[in-house]
C-alpha cells in the first residue's frame, strides 16, 4: 500500500466504497489505500476495535462480545452506523488536515435507489467530506479506469465483477447508453462454495475458507491441469474437525450457477444495445474488470457465450478507483459524467 505523505496530500479524495473493499485516491498522489470493507465491534459499547484488513483477519475467530460486521452488501450501505464510523477512520487514515474538508467522488452502482444514493452521500457527509459530494456510477468510473475511450461516439462495453454487484454497461459519448447491475458477484461465488462443500460433504466452513478457495481452486472454463486441495473444516454430523478433498472440478461445479447469472446479464445487456453500438462491440471486444475478472478461464466461457473478443482491464481490482480519481483530477471536465448531492 502506497504510504501517505501528509504534506503532498491535497483536499480531494476519490472513494470506491466496495462491497469487499474500499479503495481511496488522494489527487495527486494515486491510490493510497486498499483495504476490506471490515469493522469488528465491540458490542457492548459500539466502538470499533479493529478496521479494514486488521477486522478482516478477526472474522470467524472473536469472542461474544467482538463483532465483525461487513457494512455494505450488495454493494449498498447495509448498516449506516458502522459504515460512516468504517468511512471516517479511512478518511482520516489518508487525510492530513484535521480541519479542511476534502472534496469527495464516490462510486455507486448503477441501479442503485434514489434513497440508498442519499446514504452514501450522507455517510460520506457525516465521515467528513465537503459538500456537495459528488457521485459516479461505477461502470463508468471503470471504463475510464480501464482506458475506454468513453467520449467518443462508438460502443463501449464494461463488464465490473465486484463484492457485491456485478455492473454490465454499454458507454458511448461520455454516456451510458443501457446498464444492468445484479446482485451476483464474488459474494456469490464464496456463498456457493460454502453451500456446495456443506451439502456434498455434510462440512461447514467459514466466509474465509469459501474464498480463498475461489482464489486458488475456482474456474470458469475446464483447466489444463486439474488440481485436488484438502479442505479443513467443521463435520456437521460429528461436530469434529474433518479434512476432505475438493478437486478443481467440483469448484466449477460449485460456481456453476452464479457464473451463469453473471454471463446471462451480460448477453441481456447485448440484447438491449441498439445495433450501430453492438456492431462496435463486436469490433473492440468486451472489459473484463473487477475483483471477478480475475475467475480463471471467465473470459474464455464469456467469449464463447457472446461470440465477442473479451479483453481483461490492465489492473481490474483498481479500475473503479482509479476511473474515479481521473474523474477528480478533471472535476470541471467531467462533471457530466457525475451527479451531486446537494446543491452546489
Amino acid at each position: 500500500m502506497a504510504r501517505t505523505n501528509p504534506l503532498a496530500l491535497g483536499r480531494d479524495l476519490a472513494i470506491d466504497l466496495g462491497t469487499a473493499n474500499t479503495l481511496i485516491y488522494a489527487r495527486g498522489q494515486g491510490v493510497v489505500l486498499n483495504e476490506p470493507s471490515v469493522v469488528a465491534i465491540d458490542i457492548t459499547d459500539g466502538r470499533p476495535v479493529a478496521v479494514g484488513l486488521e477486522a478482516k483477519r478477526m472474522m470467524g475467530r472473536t469472542p461474544g462480545r467482538i463483532k465483525t460486521i461487513r457494512p455494505l452488501k450488495d454493494g449498498v450501505i447495509a448498516d449506516f452506523e458502522v459504515c460512516e464510523k468504517m468511512l471516517r477512520f479511512f478518511i482520516q487514515k489518508v487525510h492530513a488536515s484535521r480541519w479542511s474538508k476534502p472534496r469527495m467522488v464516490i462510486c455507486v452502482p448503477s441501479g442503485i435507489t434514489g434513497v440508498e444514493q442519499r446514504a452514501v452521500q450522507d455517510a460520506a457527509e457525516y465521515a467528513g467530506a465537503r459538500k456537495p459530494v459528488h457521485i459516479i456510477e461505477e461502470p463508468m468510473a471503470a471504463a475510464i479506469g480501464s482506458d475506454m475511450p468513453v467520449h467518443e461516439p462508438s460502443g463501449n462495453m464494461i463488464v465490473d465483477i465486484g463484492g457485491g454487484t456485478t455492473e454490465v454497461a454499454v458507454i458511448s459519448l461520455g454516456g451510458i447508453v443501457t446498464a444492468q447491475s445484479v446482485r451476483v458477484a464474488g459474494d456469490e461465488l464464496d456463498e456457493a462454495i460454502t453451500q456446495y462443500v456443506k451439502k456434498e460433504f455434510s462440512l461447514a466452513i467459514g466466509d474465509r475458507t469459501a474464498e480463498e478457495i475461489k482464489i486458488h481452486m475456482g474456474s470458469a472454463w475446464p483447466l489444463d491441469e486439474e488440481l485436488t486441495a484438502d479442505v479443513r473444516g467443521r463435520d456437521l454430523i460429528s461436530g469434529l474437525p474433518r479434512t476432505v478433498p475438493l478437486t478443481t472440478e467440483q469448484v466449477r461445479e460449485a460456481l456453476a450457477e452464479p457464473v451463469s447469472a453473471i454471463v446471462d446479464s451480460v448477453k441481456t445487456t447485448l440484447d438491449k444495445t441498439p445495433p450501430e453500438l453492438a456492431a462496435d462491440i463486436m469490433h473492440q471486444g468486451i472489459m473484463l474488470t473487477g475483483g471477478g475478472a480475475l475467475l480463471a478461464g471467465l473470459e474464455r466461457r464469456m467469449g464463447h457465450e457472446t461470440g465477442m473478443p473479451i479483453n481483461v482491464a490492465p489492473e481490474p481490482l483498481l479500475s473503479v478507483v482509479i476511473g474515479s480519481g481521473r474523474a477528480l483530477e478533471n472535476i470541471d471536465a467531467m462533471r457530466g459524467l457525475m451527479s451531486l448531492g446537494g446543491d452546489d
